[in-house]
Order: structure tokens, then C-alpha cells, then sequence
């Protein structure tokens, strides 16, 4: 089984988020930050200060996104309790590659509201592979960093004779008065493994330091199964895995509806093979998400029986790569294609009238097909990677149906929608070298050039109606997307240093990106609150008199981030994390939407064998560069403070707990959504706070 008692060098440092030090992964490779950080859950320390290694799991959130968040540069959209989004570097949603156990797939849902670090429950995670840079084209598409979840395994042994393990943890939290329990447990022996998988999770509203968030409960629940069979010689390697996962009643105050359900169906199979010095992985995926979504089951319904809505959404995903390497006397050349196949469908009705129904993204499909080659050479701690990247993508959409309550005016722009050309194509081409030099034993110099690309999302391009759809903006505008849209293409250049020397360790990264074509809101036209369009009279009778349709601008986006540290003795150690990113509209004198202000945490680390307590301070800074475009409101800048404990009783057996927010300060983060949930202690169109004084307690126990 894969057990992860590692190193670590910093002991439960964040909050809910977490500090991310130096990983195992950047100490072997000794190259670029753009590779990957890994964060094993369950670590156990045994440490020095000065060791590149691991963190163990923050237990604060049910939210994985949250625990991804930590890294230097990262960031929570926070937009619900299973709806959070990874931020890297000023990049958000979509622009950011994530995938379950190297599995990728489209959202359920228009909204977004369960973005793919929903499928990772955190009883189930192993590990989050972190790319917060550009990442290796082999990795597939993606503008700005890659986020890999992986599950717990039961894994091969080295014997015949057949063993059992496992790895299981319960844990609990007072700001929402949640659980969380689950693990996986299985047979394996050198040629075979088993396993079956399993988590529940259930939590009531969150509180803040000034009363409770309406709307913010949430239950989930996955189950599955999985085994694999590997060659005596070990040269071939079969895999298949199955999950699924449900989520319940769960609460989306920065949206116009709840969730009434998500049910998704994930399958995997897998193949590696080995032919002297040859090795070719295969991989083929599936998932079905069905999801239902309402305005009056979880929240104060509407005054009218006309208004109430329930929409319903679906999503299949068909997924296939395949990878040959080879290890030559120069280096390894890898070649790969991959193919992706998506289908959207979102319907809106009223269950008091059957005959009210529109088909407001109806029957999308959206596919991609790419290759790649890269070559990437290593010798004495330098070394360079370069690769180079073609991907075709082609989305169509259906015709636009409406039912006969439907008012006149949405016909209208149903039947334009209908009569325009619903295909869209793009050709992309991404290149990316990254390089490292090893200067001497303690620093190790870092490089990145690249030209990154991202297609238009199908929100964004066949949005015909306007509604509160927006990819996960979730900010109470209804937006209304573009066929026309380019593909948002970005220069990026990168440099770094990873230094290590006498119980002192430090990272910087200081980043540059030039990005046309970028995708935001903007306003309908040029008279917005004046409704002259047939798209400005349906949204004012909607409630909002300024929508915003998806539209091309440009922007750079510059910044640093790092974390460093310093051992101050045999058993303490003092560590921390900074982040910066200013983000600017080149085509206008605006800055870009939602990015968040600079921000960094100081901790204080005691270790004392096998046990530690940390006291660690989060620091975030007031955000004025914000988008006059967008109506975005400024925050103010606060500083909470958070004490961990851990102590692992013996080989199997840790405990962690702590208090997040000791002092229970009110504070609202720049990136959370808007309150749009009646009866609840944050007043309608408030920015939602963040929560208050959080207890926790993890046992985890592998055998």
C-alpha cells in the first residue's frame, strides 16, 4: 500500500490552507517549480529544518481546492463548501488543469459548481501533484498550472503472498459541526491488488465571527472499487478503477440556486509497458455527471409560484491518451496524442408549470484531439525540458428549445441563436522550454519560456441567454457569451532560484505573463443600465439591469512569490510563504477581475520527537486594484492566527488537531462570491465572510 511516512518541514503550518515547503520531488529533480510538488497526506515528521520535503493534510475544509490553495502563488475562489476553485498566479477556472487520479472531465454544470477538486474528498487522498507554473506539454492543455488528485491505493507488494492493508481516518471540525470519515482498505500481492474505497462527509452551516452563513451545509458521500494485475517481470501493468459520488442537499450562497444533487460515475483502465528502454502508458476514461439544481428546496422560496426554477444538467466525458518514452544516451524523448470528448446539456423549468422549459445550453458537445513531443535532458543537477504542443478543438451546439409559458422575448434570442452557425473550431499550438543550473551544491538556478493557449469555454461561446451561468464566476452578474471568440494566447516568461545552505531554505519565483485575447465580462454595449436590447430587457426583468457578455481583451500579469525558512535549533524551526500578483488590462485603464492581494503566512514550528505544535499568523493585504469594468469591491486586508498540534502514537496510529482563527476575527477574503440567501446572519449582495473561531480533530490509522 501506499503509506507516505515522510519527512516534512513544516509540521500543520496554515490554515485552511496549507504551507507548502520545498517537496521531494523538487530535491531529486533539482529543477524547475513548473514540476511537480507533492502534498502527502498523513505525513509523520522526521525532520530538519533544512530538508526539501512534504506537508501533511490541513483538515480545516472539506474542500480539496482549499488544501491546493497553499502553495506559493495559489489561491480559494471560495464559492461554497465543496465548490471552491484553485487560483495560480491570477489564473482561475478553467485556466488551470486539473484532474482525479490523471483523470480529466467537464463540470456538471454551467456554474461550475462542482469543480473538479469536488471529486476528491479529502478521507481519500493520497497526494495533490502541484505544477503552479506552466507545466511539461506532456501534461496536456492548460494555460497556467496543473493540480493532479490522487486517491489512496492499495498497491502491489514485493511478495506472493497475499497481504492486507489499508488506511482509514475520522475527522471532525466546530465551524460547521462537520465529519468526514472514509479510507480504503484491499489484498495485494506482487502480481495483483484489490481494493474498495469509501467516504461520507456531512456538515450544517459554517460560522462566522459574526453569526451563521446561510446556506453553506453540505453532504457527500463516494464508493468504489478497483485492482490491478502486473506481469512477474514486471514489464506489463493492467489497472482499472471505478467510483461514484453523490452529493446531496448541499448549499451555494454565491449562486442563484442550490445544489439538489450531483450523481457522477468515474471509470478508468489503465496500461504501462516496458520494451527495453521503450515504455508506452495507455490510458481510457469515462464520466457521467447528472446534476439538478433549485432556487426554493434549500433556500427561502420565491413569493411567486412563477418564479421558482429547477434546472437540470448533464455532462459525459470520454477520455484517451497515449505515451511512448524513450531513454536514449542524451536524454528521453517522449511522443503522445490524446483525445477528449464532452457533452453538455442544461435545461430550466418551473415545477409548478410543465410547460415552462428552456434549453439554455442545449445538447454542446466539445472536442479536442492533440499530440505533443518533448525531450528532456538531465545531467549533474541541470538540465532543460522542451516541448511542443498541437491541439484541435471543434464545439457545436444544438437548437435552442423553448416551452410555451416561455415569454416572447427569450424566443427571440432562441430563435438567433438558431439561425447563427453553432461550430466552432480552433487550432492551437503550445511550446514551452524549461531550464535549471546547478550552481553549486546549495542553489540551483530556474528558467521558463513558454506560449500557452486556451480555448473559449462552451459557457462562453454558447451562452445565448442571459442568466447567472458563468464558469464558476459566481458573482451575481448574468453574463451572455460569444461565438466569435479567440483563443486566449499567452507569452510567459519565468525565473527562480531554489537555495538551501546551513538550516536555511528559500524559493523565489518572480513570473511575467503577457496574455491576448484573455476572456472576461465586460458590458453588453456601449449604454450599459440602459435597456435598448432585447438581451438588457430580458436580464433587467431577471434583476440585472448591467449584464455581461463574454468578450476578448488583453492583460499582463506579473508578480513573485517563495517560501522559505530557517531552522532555529535542534527542534525549532521557523517558516513562511509569500505571494504577489498584479494583474492589468492592457486594452483599457482597468485592472483585471478577481485577483488575489498579496498575501503570506509565518509559522513557528516546536518538534518533539513524534509530536509538534506549531503557531502560525495568516497575513493578507487590503485589494484596491480591482475591476471598475466589473463594479468589483475593494476588501480590506486582515491577520488571523492559528495553532496546530500533531502526535503519532505509534507506526499506524497519528492524531492532529487545532484551532484556526483563535481570536475569532470577522474577516472577508478578496475571492469569495456574494451572499444571495435571505435569512442568514450576512445580509443579501455581502461579500460572504470568512469563518470564525474552527476546532479540528484527525485520527488516521493504516495498516
Amino acid at each position: 500500500m501506499t503509506v507516505h511516512h515522510s519527512r516534512l518541514l513544516l509540521a500543520a503550518m496554515a490554515s485552511s490552507t496549507i504551507l507548502t515547503a520545498p517537496s521531494v520531488a523538487d530535491t531529486q529533480r533539482a529543477d524547475s517549480d513548473t514540476l511537480e510538488e507533492i502534498l502527502v497526506v498523513g505525513a509523520r515528521p522526521v525532520t530538519t529544518a533544512t530538508e526539501s520535503d512534504i506537508n501533511p493534510t490541513r483538515v480545516a475544509r472539506a474542500d480539496a481546492a482549499a488544501l491546493v490553495a497553499g502553495v506559493p502563488g495559489g489561491a480559494l475562489i471560495n464559492n461554497g463548501a465543496l465548490s471552491g476553485q484553485v487560483q495560480f498566479r491570477g489564473m482561475m477556472g478553467a485556466r488551470v488543469a486539473v484532474s482525479i487520479d490523471g483523470q480529466r472531465f467537464g463540470s456538471g454544470g454551467p456554474n461550475l459548481m462542482d469543480p473538479p477538486l469536488q471529486y476528491a474528498p479529502l478521507p481519500l487522498v493520497a497526494s495533490l501533484e502541484i505544477s503552479r507554473s506552466v507545466g511539461s506539454v506532456s501534461d496536456g492543455p492548460g494555460l497556467a498550472g496543473r493540480v493532479n488528485a490522487t486517491f489512496k491505493k492499495v498497491d502491489f507488494t514485493d511478495s506472493a503472498d497475499m497481504d492486507f492493508s489499508g488506511s482509514l481516518s475520522a475527522s471532525v471540525r466546530s465551524a460547521d459541526e462537520s465529519v468526514a470519515t472514509g479510507g480504503v482498505v484491499g489484498a495485494a500481492t506482487d502480481t495483483w491488488r484489490v481494493q474498495v474505497l469509501g467516504s461520507y462527509e456531512d456538515g450544517s452551516n459554517l460560522r462566522s465571527a459574526r453569526g451563521d452563513i446561510a446556506g453553506t451545509f453540505y453532504e457527500r458521500s463516494v464508493g468504489g472499487a478497483g485492482f490491478g494485475w502486473r506481469s512477474e517481470d514486471g514489464t506489463h501493468e493492467l489497472g482499472f478503477d471505478y467510483r461514484h459520488h453523490k452529493v446531496d442537499d448541499t448549499g451555494n450562497p454565491p449562486f442563484a440556486m442550490d445544489i439538489e444533487f450531483f450523481n457522477g460515475d468515474f471509470a478508468r483502465g489503465t496500461y504501462i509497458g516496458r520494451y527495453d528502454g521503450l515504455m508506452l502508458e495507455a490510458n481510457v476514461a469515462y464520466a457521467n455527471i447528472g446534476h439538478a439544481m433549485t432556487n426554493y428546496a434549500s433556500r427561502p422560496a420565491p413569493m411567486m409560484a412563477t418564479m421558482y426554477r429547477r434546472s437540470v444538467a448533464t455532462a459525459e466525458t470520454w477520455t484517451t491518451d497515449l505515451t511512448l518514452s524513450k531513454t536514449l544516451d542524451t536524454g528521453t524523448l517522449s511522443l503522445g496524442g490524446d483525445y477528449e470528448n464532452t457533452s453538455h446539456d442544461m435545461t430550466i423549468t418551473n415545477p409548478n408549470n410543465d410547460a415552462f422549459f428552456i434549453g439554455a445550453f442545449p445538447d454542446i458537445e466539445m472536442e479536442r484531439i492533440g499530440g505533443f513531443a518533448e525531450w528532456r535532458y538531465e545531467e549533474a543537477g541541470s538540465g532543460y525540458e522542451v516541448g511542443l504542443r498541437y491541439d484541435h478543438y471543434q464545439s457545436t451546439a444544438g437548437e435552442a428549445t423553448l416551452g410555451s409559458a416561455v415569454p416572447a422575448m427569450p424566443g427571440m434570442l432562441a430563435m438567433a441563436f438558431n439561425n447563427g452557425d453553432r461550430t466552432v473550431k480552433h487550432d492551437l499550438v503550445d511550446a514551452v522550454f524549461q531550464g535549471w543550473y546547478k550552481i553549486n551544491d546549495a542553489a540551483t538556478l530556474r528558467a521558463t519560456l513558454a506560449r500557452k493557449n486556451r480555448a473559449p469555454g462552451y459557457v462562453e461561446q454558447f451562452g445565448w441567454l442571459p442568466i447567472s451561468a458563468s464558469g464558476g464566476l459566481a458573482d451575481g452578474n448574468t453574463y451572455v457569451g460569444d461565438r466569435g471568440l479567440k483563443a486566449e494566447t499567452a507569452l510567459i516568461a519565468e525565473l527562480g532560484m531554489d537555495y538551501t545552505a546551513g538550516g536555511f531554505y528559500m524559493r523565489p519565483t518572480a513570473f511575467y505573463r503577457k496574455v491576448d485575447d484573455y476572456i472576461q465580462g465586460v458590458p453588453f454595449d456601449d449604454t450599459p443600465g440602459v435597456s435598448d436590447t432585447v438581451v438588457e430587457m430580458i436580464s433587467t426583468m431577471n434583476g440585472d439591469p448591467t449584464p455581461l457578455r463574454f468578450a476578448n481583451v488583453d492583460a499582463t500579469l506579473y508578480g513573485l512569490d517563495v517560501d522559505l525558512g530557517m531552522a532555529l535549533s535542534d527542534n525549532w524551526h521557523i517558516d513562511a510563504t509569500f505571494s504577489y500578483v498584479r494583474a492589468e488590462r492592457d486594452d483599457t485603464d482597468d485592472n483585471l477581475y478577481r485577483i488575489a492581494p498579496a498575501r503570506g503566512v509565518v509559522g513557528l514550528t516546536y518538534e518533539g520527537g513524534d509530536w509538534y505544535v506549531t503557531a502560525a499568523s495568516r497575513m493578507v493585504a487590503k485589494q484596491k486594484k480591482v475591476s471598475a469594468t466589473n463594479d468589483e469591491a475593494p476588501t480590506d486586508g486582515y491577520v488571523l492566527v492559528d495553532l496546530y498540534a500533531g502526535w503519532w502514537l505509534n507506526d499506524r496510529v497519528s492524531l492532529t488537531a487545532g484551532v484556526e482563527n483563535l481570536f475569532d476575527r470577522f474577516y472577508e477574503d478578496h475571492l469569495a462570491g456574494y451572499n444571495r440567501i435571505a435569512d442568514s446572519d450576512v445580509a443579501v449582495g455581502d461579500r460572504l465572510p470568512g469563518a470564525g473561531t474552527n476546532a479540528f480533530l484527525r485520527l488516521e490509522y493504516s495498516f
